[in-house]
């Protein structure tokens, strides 16, 4: 029996997240349908983490075991052959037997994406949050970020909903920028003329997320943003371990996973 760990990119529009869950279409359940059409084998597959409904990825980890004879690249071009159009598997390769994705991850990175353009981009409403309610100020969003990093108790910004051992995470970086549309994936959409610069983009890497961190964090700090907050605010937020008085929920759609580490 051989493990293979795959990368794998999906828009998640059209999905009601990673997981299988009965009556709905999910990555996995798509995912495992290529793998037993391609080996003749129904093979559980494990994802570094379970993204939720209408969340993207650009470098899901992924394994499974498999009895199958066919090289690497013969085995990604066959499943991607077999997937839907939006999932591509884009590396395939061999891993130790001992492999899990989960377990074995040291530092995930996520991207969040925001467009405050006074008029919605069309062709960006699956990939970022719209934000019309007046420009954002990134450069006190990142301020009030910074005191985020390091090792603290995140509870404050997690959503019921996933039993976890501890709250504790070591945030390694967290960047909230303004990026031109076009200037690489995500955002990588048409703009109309004069809104070039109407994103914020936003990069957090930890050593692990508790649920709808990212986004909580986002929500959060949107509202400095706006300036309905001071910047020492989020710093509160955290020291109060308390998801009450944290900002809302951002959105899923602008919401990517970017890569994972081992």
């Amino acid at each position: 029996m051989r493990r293979f760990q795959l990368t794998l990119a999906y828009d998640g529009t059209a999905y009601a997240g990673w997981q299988v869950q009965p009556g709905r279409p999910t990555i996995q359940e798509a995912l495992e349908a290529a793998v037993e059409k391609v080996t003749g084998q129904r093979a559980r597959t494990i994802a570094s983490g379970r993204t939720d409904a209408g969340v993207h990825a650009l470098g899901q980890v992924v394994a499974f075991a498999a009895d199958a004879p066919l090289s690497c690249e013969v085995l990604r071009r066959a499943l991607n052959a077999n997937l839907p159009r939006d999932v591509a598997v884009l590396e395939v390769a061999e891993a130790p037997a001992t492999f899990h994705p989960i377990r074995d991850a040291r530092r995930k990175r996520y991207r969040y994406v925001l467009h405050d353009g006074a008029v919605r981009n069309v062709f960006a409403l699956r990939f970022a949050w719209h934000y019309p309610y007046g420009r954002l100020d990134a450069a006190a969003m990142q301020r009030a970020a910074e005191p985020l990093l390091g090792r603290h108790d995140f509870r404050s910004f997690e959503t019921s909903g996933a039993e976890r051992k501890t709250s504790v995470r070591t945030v390694f970086d967290l960047a909230v920028c303004r990026a031109e549309a076009g200037a690489g994936p995500p955002p990588a959409a048409p703009a109309p003329a004069g809104t070039r610069d109407d994103w914020v983009v936003l990069e957090i890497e930890a050593d692990g997320f508790l649920y709808n961190m990212v986004r909580a964090i986002v929500g959060t700090l949107t509202e400095v943003g706006r300036g309905a907050r001071p910047e020492h605010w989020p710093a509160e937020v955290l020291a109060a371990r308390d998801r009450r008085p944290a900002g809302p929920t951002a959105p899923p759609q602008g919401l990517f996973l970017v890569n994972v580490a081992y």
